[in-house]
């Protein structure tokens, strides 16, 4: 039973067999590195982010998106899930991506070899403590990798093997979900997309997502510009005028936004602020009017 919680108060979606809400949270801040590597602040301290994680669950989080790149010199994402959840592990759907990687001091190397995808699902699963994945993402390099039918072939050959349960995309436009398909279900798309970043809508793949009900999930959608930074000073007035309105911060405005998409859209915002987490969490209950959300929207009058 899904513990509903205020996690729960935007509704719930599928992954597949597993129910989870719609809120959710993102692992990557955990560490104090981001995608691109940066390792320059302190790093989070364990119990902090233990806590921090239990806390998550406790208000009915129970999507967690991980990978085992995110890492810093002294912590690693998947690492504290497994430590801060490895009597929960039945409650919670914890979603791993693979593709990308980085050898141990950080550094990235190319997409990995349809052959090597194993390897990376070995390590997730040594690392998160567990004998398989419920959802792993295969994120697509899109600078050199125009098919994603070899790789997704190879994660379907370790679906079947019992390592998987189901699997997913990510980075992807319409036409790669479409030759995923093709090959094995598809239950989850993840993809940058937010109010300063709607290439997605651009594309028809949020929408396209929700007529296959496949679940869409935007990463940066607090961030925005900003990608793996924190969200800086907003600079929106109508995020300002509508966060006002309802007694809200422009961040929880911002993910009430994603989420009034569709009910196949989650949220998976990241924090390593207890505050934070509280009140990205607590965006499940903001309910934009209509109008709200037309003015929100449209393009901004710079043209963004």
């Amino acid at each position: 039973m899904v513990n509903a919680g205020p996690a729960g108060a935007a509704g719930t979606w599928e992954l597949g067999d597993r129910k989870v809400n719609r809120v959710g949270y993102g692992a990557m801040r955990l560490t104090g590195n981001g995608m691109a590597g940066n390792s320059d602040g302190p790093p989070i301290d364990r119990d902090l982010a233990v806590r921090l994680l239990r806390r998550a669950v406790d208000q009915g989080v129970n999507h967690i998106d991980t990978a085992s790149f995110y890492f810093s010199p002294l912590r690693s994402a998947n690492e504290l899930i497994n430590r801060a959840l490895s009597s929960r592990r039945d409650d919670v759907v914890v979603v791993t991506k693979v593709g990308p990687g980085r050898d141990p001091s950080g550094a990235w190397h190319a997409m990995v070899r349809p052959d090597q995808l194993r390897g990376q699902v070995e390590e997730n699963l040594r690392q998160l403590g567990r004998d398989h994945l419920d959802v792993v993402n295969l994120r697509r390099n899109g600078r050199d990798m125009n098919s994603v039918a070899e790789h997704f072939g190879a994660l379907t050959e370790l679906r079947e093997a019992g390592l998987i349960r189901h699997l997913g995309l990510s980075n992807v436009g319409p036409e790669h979900v479409a030759e995923a398909r093709s090959i094995a279900p598809v239950v989850c798309v993840q993809n940058s997309y937010g109010l300063d970043a709607r290439g997605a809508d651009e594309s028809g793949l949020v929408d396209l997502c929700g007529e296959l009900g496949i679940a869409f999930v935007p990463f940066f959608a607090v961030a925005g510009l900003h990608r793996e930074g924190a969200a800086g000073e907003e600079r929106d007035d109508r995020v300002r005028e509508v966060a006002r309105a309802h007694g809200a911060t422009p961040a929880q405005v911002r993910l009430a936004w994603t989420l009034h998409r569709g009910p196949h859209v989650l949220a998976i915002p990241g924090t390593a602020d207890p505050a934070h987490l509280d009140e990205n969490i607590a965006a499940a209950t903001l309910r934009l009017t209509p109008e709200e959300q037309e003015v929100l929207g449209a393009p901004a009058a710079d043209g963004s």
